[in-house]
């Protein structure tokens, strides 16, 4: 039998694990099969070489025992451990896992019981209302698979943002290691661009002597230094954008190819993107902004913005402790976001309404200020913990505490994070009404999209951005990469209303406060430059700016309460 490629090797270990899962096996053999899938896609050498070298368990995630049911699999295309798991489940139950949050003790109730063997079976169950009357199934998971049947079938080739940086980045350490020959690695492909699903793997290697495009589980485009820049900038795209580029080429008397810029035969600029930009009379066009749109046109006009870094921001806004639901506590993620060289941190943990995330009670509030102004103190104005709170957007567009107790906080970011469904014009009235309110500093994940899961609510963005607009209210590029909410090409329309932006990781753990670079790349390919970001603002900025929001927001009190009254050790249901 003839040796199969590492794609097909990869898709068997994918299958094996699956299989494995849908047996209620250890989820932690189930996870080291599904790394190692991930590890051979990234590969740039010919697996049977690997293999010949003795050299697969050098591979991240392929121990002893993986390394040999890899070795068999190559060899003969079939191992007997996934042959016998095989005569278990039909072939197209391995469908059901495209299905996202469709857990495997799901999968196998659904075979089981309706005998769904295909995604086909499984939309006509659901279409048919037959998921709903079974126990353990119902109504809710009915609707999650009709809702998520598109996602799955959009979604086959495409990753997260920052699975694909795992596995891009695992690539570049391979193809360095597996090719000492290389001077140069470089990313490219929509991750380079920033594209929020990554499609395209795609590596640029510099050598000596070009060798064109080698194609094994990943594109990897072999050039030298003298052409490096026209191949890193074909390899980049995005289609749109190179089309639009050749044809100003075409327009100036040149040529715009994969090896650079010519004239003739004469080669203009190739070593590296910016000259070639630069020949072309144009503003260097960062990687992030090449898809087509007007970014040709401003760049002629030398108009593009210079835009946000991850070291333009100053603060972290938006993130989780153990007092909700997050996994670490005030201390522990205050002290990382310090380590991390950031000049605040503001927790903004779930209010009451979020009962499933456990939302704050009007005592632990309290608690967490208490604690908040010990660890303050302790920082003596060299690093400041905020207190905000993520407050609920209820159906009528109110926030979930009464105003006296919203006064406590430094800053609110008011989410939506139930009735999904309603009507477009109910859904944006409601945010509508949300922003409006005076305490409001932030409107989180606006769309609540997550992506490959589900779309966002019916919503007439327009208005929500014009809304926050007139009202100083920060619109959150939330950096969680299952959401990167707001979608980037809402961003300019953002920026032409005068909206400000806050890029905020939604961290529920210390390793989660790094999603703030996700935030920044969508940021970067919405075009915002670091003036309108919030939290760019350095502390004092910072803090002046919500000062001035308290001063022209909230009405002045009578002097007899100038003080709020302290809050309440009992939970607060409604108002």
């Amino acid at each position: 039998m003839a040796k199969i490629d590492p794609r097909a090797v990869a898709s068997l270990l994918r299958e094996y694990a699956q299989r494995t899962s849908l047996r209620g096996g250890n989820p932690y053999r189930t996870k080291a099969y599904l790394r190692a899938a991930d590890s051979l896609m990234a590969l740039s050498l010919p697996l049977d070489r690997i293999i010949a070298a003795g050299a697969l368990t050098k591979i991240p995630g392929i121990g002893d025992a993986i390394a040999d049911f890899v070795t068999k699999l190559h060899e003969t295309g079939m191992h007997p451990s996934l042959e016998k798991l095989r005569e278990e489940v039909p072939a197209g139950v391995m469908e059901l896992f495209a299905i996202p949050g469709l857990r495997p003790d799901k999968i196998m109730k659904l075979h089981q019981a309706l005998g769904v063997n295909s995604l086909a079976e499984l939309e006509a169950a659901a279409k048919e209302d037959r998921i709903r009357p079974v126990k353990g199934l119902g109504a809710g998971l009915q609707a999650t698979i009709m809702q998520n049947l598109a996602i799955a079938r959009s979604g086959e080739t495409q990753l997260h943002l920052h699975k694909a940086a795992a596995l891009l980045e695992h690539a570049v350490v391979l193809v360095t290691q597996q090719h000492p020959e290389f001077s140069r690695v470089e990313i490219a492909g929509d991750f380079r661009r920033g594209c929020e699903l990554v499609s395209d793997f795609v590596l640029v290697a510099a050598a000596r002597k070009p060798t064109g495009v080698e194609d094994t589980t990943l594109r990897l485009v072999v050039t030298d230094r003298k052409h490096f820049g026209g191949s890193l900038l074909e390899a980049t795209g995005s289609a749109d954008h190179l089309e639009q580029l050749k044809t100003l080429a075409a327009d100036k008397g040149f040529a715009l190819r994969s090896d650079g810029l010519r004239r003739g035969r004469k080669l203009i600029a190739s070593a590296s993107e910016e000259e070639i930009y630069e020949a072309l009379g144009l503003q260097f066009i960062e990687p992030e902004l090449r898809e087509g749109r007007d970014e040709i046109e401003r760049a002629a006009r030398q108009q593009l913005p210079a835009l946000v870094r991850d070291e333009d921001l100053h603060g972290i806004l938006h993130s989780h402790t153990t007092a909700s639901d997050g996994t670490e506590t005030l201390e522990a993620m205050a002290e990382a976001t310090r380590k991390r060289g950031f000049e605040y941190y503001g927790v903004a943990d779930h209010s009451q309404s979020a009962h499933y995330a456990g939302g704050l009670t009007l005592g632990e509030i309290a608690e967490q200020h208490r604690e908040a102004d010990r660890l303050n103190e302790r920082y003596a104005g060299k690093f400041r913990i905020l207190k905000g709170i993520e407050a609920d957007i209820l159906a009528d567009g109110s926030l979930d505490y009464p105003d006296h107790v919203l006064e406590q906080f430094d800053f609110v970011v008011a989410s939506v994070h139930s009735r999904f469904k309603l009507p477009k014009k109910e859904q944006t009235e409601r945010i509508i009404e949300a922003i409006g309110n005076p305490r409001t500093t932030i409107v989180g994940h606006m769309t609540g999209r997550q992506l490959l899961r589900r779309p966002g609510y019916d919503l007439d963005v327009h208005k929500v951005l014009k809304a926050c607009a007139k009202h100083g209210v920060a619109v959150e590029i939330n950096a969680h990469p299952w959401r990167l909410d707001l979608d980037w090409r809402w961003h300019q329309e953002a920026l032409d209303q005068g909206c400000i932006f806050s890029i905020n990781p939604d961290a529920h753990s210390i390793r989660e406060l790094d999603h703030m670079h996700w935030g920044v790349e969508m940021a970067r390919k919405g075009g915002v430059p670091a003036k309108r970001v919030l939290n760019a603002m350095r502390l004092t900025a910072f803090l002046a700016h919500l000062a001035r929001r308290r001063r022209t927001s909230y009405p002045p009190r009578p002097r007899r309460r100038a003080q709020s009254p302290p809050l309440p050790k009992t939970r607060l249901l409604r108002h």
